[in-house]
């Protein structure tokens, strides 16, 4: 197998990872706190407590984290110059 394929593989189950816990944590945290009686909600900043942990700090902690995984472990490779045979 191509080296430049195993960079790419390893790239893809990086950021479907990453992904997978931001739904995880979106889905717990909206669901999770989001039930009962909305008269009973607590706010944070004017806004739900399961709106801003789950879509406010979820965001940015995935952004975030996403960013620095791409400057730590994906590299850089060149797709020009291919050879079917290399």
């Amino acid at each position: 197998m191509h080296e430049r394929s195993k960079i790419i593989k390893r790239e893809t189950v990086m950021v479907l990872a990453l992904y997978s816990l931001f739904f995880v944590w979106w889905y717990a945290s909206a669901y999770g706190m989001g039930g009962g009686d909305p008269l009973e909600y607590k706010y944070i900043c004017g806004f739900p407590e399961w709106f801003f942990y789950s879509c406010i700090v979820g965001y940015f902690s995935i952004s975030l984290l996403l960013w620095l995984v791409v400057r730590i472990f994906f590299k850089e490779i060149s797709f020009e110059g291919d050879d079917v045979n290399e």
